[in-house]
């Protein structure tokens, strides 16, 4: 896949960016299509998919995050400053979605509602969740292409996009079941992912236009993407009686995302 890249875009990392972040958010809409078939995805099957996502997730901020970001420090600011940045940037970046996180009305379809009291619709609540789960996992993809290791911008893409399918049927059927159209219900998913491409193409600009934010923004990512991982996605796996899938489903995703990573990086 690294020659189909190169042979796409050249040398041209930003537009890498751009492509791998949109691939990314179109796969939140992917994963919602089993709703034109049916709206009885059990809540179990739903648990063991969202672990999955934040085994993805963890992954992908240890191996494809924080470890680049630490040697890239290293390189730019000189051996041993780059867990410095590392840490200043995780703590940032944690910080950041703790802020919106507190500021932004949204709604989880298990937890409930979040953030200030609000009169928006519940179908824009979830789409807010769902855009605060999307915009670090778009930054992620698109620092890891502005960083210039196309394997691993690569591997975190591809992984970026399996998560974001069970985020989409999560959107979508809280919808249908509502007595929404099952093609509007799907829209609603494939807009959700809009969020990604943004984000990445913020991460992927910054990062190659002022090049000593790349350790920055690394660590930046990774520290968004722990906090909606803890604060958000496990809690949700843990509310329905099905710990242990969904525990089961973070331990397979961490291996899968790993493995991803060794194979393309």
């Amino acid at each position: 896949m690294e020659d189909l890249f190169i042979q796409l875009f050249g040398s041209n990392h930003i537009l890498m960016g751009i492509v791998g972040t949109l691939l990314t958010g179109l796969f939140t809409g992917i994963g919602a299509l089993p709703i034109l078939f049916t709206k009885n995805v059990t809540e179990r099957l739903l648990d063991v998919m969202l672990g999955f996502s934040a085994g993805v997730m963890l992954a992908a901020t240890a191996f494809s995050l924080i470890v680049p970001g630490i040697e890239i420090g290293d390189e730019m600011f000189g051996p041993g400053t780059g867990i410095y940045v590392v840490v200043g940037g995780v703590l940032l970046g944690a910080l950041f979605l703790a802020v919106l996180d507190r500021s932004l009305p949204h709604m989880h379809p298990v937890l409930g509602q979040e953030g200030p009291k609000s009169t928006l619709r519940r179908v824009w609540l979830l789409i807010i969740a769902i855009t605060l789960h999307n915009f670090p996992e778009g930054l992620a993809v698109g620092v890891g292409f502005g960083a210039d290791h196309l394997g691993e911008a690569i591997a975190l893409m591809i992984a970026i996009g399996l998560q974001n399918m069970p985020e989409g049927l999560a959107v979508a059927l809280p919808l249908v079941r509502e007595k929404w159209s099952r093609s509007k219900a799907l829209a609603y998913a494939f807009g959700s992912g809009l969020a990604e491409p943004i984000a990445g193409i913020l991460g992927v600009l910054a990062v190659t236009l002022m090049q000593p934010l790349l350790p920055w923004g690394l660590a930046f990512a990774a520290g968004a993407m722990i906090y909606v991982v803890s604060d958000e996605i496990i809690p949700e796996t843990h509310s329905r009686g099905y710990e242990l899938e969904g525990t089961w489903g973070v331990i397979i995703g961490f291996i899968i995302m790993m493995f991803l990573d060794n194979v393309f990086g």
